[in-house]
């Protein structure tokens, strides 16, 4: 129904040159604005946008730029601020108690800051006049830049794609990488599989490996199994902004006003400071908010944003 719409968002608001140098400043000044602490870490340009935490007191981030679009820029950066500020939270005692929980509670963070607030429409309303200011010639209204950055399309990369047509991309990936853990299918026969579940998934064709079976840094570094942690981080992700709603009535218009640090103490008093007191990401969940990981959040969250947003019946 999205992919029909006869109403798409427009994409304009995207295009234009965009100095590398003035979004890395913007995109320095938001992520600091949203809760990382920038006198325990740094931010840096690398060719793939991650995180790595030395102690909780030394917390580097990465994104990367190109001078065609700025969101992906912004939206890597505060990605990796989630990650990071997650870290930056954690008890200081150096302590394997005192580590994160799992790998999809990490997602659940950097998740949480990139879409339930940073593709919010209350993000934008605070963060299109920076734009405005950075950029020459940026004229877009914040419901045009909210737009844009939700349109939804079919793409090659994962790390490009909309949060809508994000779990078909990670889908392909644990199916394969399962399939050749159980010895069902050959490393060798990886890119044709790939090619034909781009195609059954998202009916796109890969022109080349490099941006198919090897776009992304996991196989290769043997982090065999990660990626289903993205979706687990999208549901857990979606049902913590649940509770966080109702722990914050006013959490949109704080958003909007650029206040963010309730939101910031909230995740730390319900996720970050427990480190891994708890078992399991459920056993957490059921503590914390009153019921463990439950998906409903994340369809619902993407049914009535997408609805709205397209003009779906």
């Amino acid at each position: 129904k999205v992919l029909d719409s006869s109403t798409p968002p427009s994409k304009k608001p995207l295009e234009g040159t965009f100095p590398v140098d003035k979004q890395k400043d913007l995109c320095e000044r938001i992520v600091k604005s949203i809760g990382f602490d920038s006198d325990f870490g740094r931010i840096d340009v690398s060719v793939h946008p991650f995180t790595t935490s030395f102690s909780p007191s030394d917390v580097r981030i990465t994104s990367r730029f190109r001078d065609d679009e700025w969101y992906q820029g912004l939206a890597g950066t505060v990605h990796e601020g989630g990650h990071a500020i997650y870290e930056q939270n954690l008890k200081s005692s150096a302590l394997t108690i005192d580590s994160a929980l799992s790998m999809g509670t990490h997602e659940s963070q950097s998740l949480f800051w990139e879409r339930h607030v940073g593709l919010s429409k209350s993000f934008w309303r605070w963060a299109t006049p920076m734009l405005q200011e950075t950029y020459d010639d940026f004229s877009y209204s914040a419901e045009e830049v909210y737009g844009a950055v939700n349109a939804v399309s079919r793409s090659l990369i994962r790390v490009e794609a909309d949060e809508l047509t994000y779990p078909l991309h990670v889908i392909l990936r644990y199916g394969i990488e399962r399939d050749v853990i159980a010895g069902k299918l050959d490393v060798k026969d990886i890119p044709q599989r790939w090619n034909e579940g781009m195609k059954d998934l998202l009916d796109v064709d890969v022109p080349s490996d490099s941006k198919g079976c090897l776009q992304d840094v996991h196989w290769p570094s043997l982090a065999i199994g990660y990626f289903p942690t993205y979706l687990i981080g999208s549901a857990t992700a979606a049902q913590l902004s649940h509770y966080c709603h109702k722990d914050i009535p006013d959490m949109d218009e704080k958003i909007e006003a650029g206040d963010f640090k309730e939101i910031k103490e909230w995740l730390t008093e319900k996720v970050h400071s427990h480190g891994k007191r708890y078992k399991s990401l459920d056993a957490l969940l059921e503590d914390q908010i009153g019921e463990k990981l439950n998906p409903k959040y994340f369809i619902d969250y993407l049914t009535e944003k997408y609805t709205d947003l397209y003009k779906c019946e």
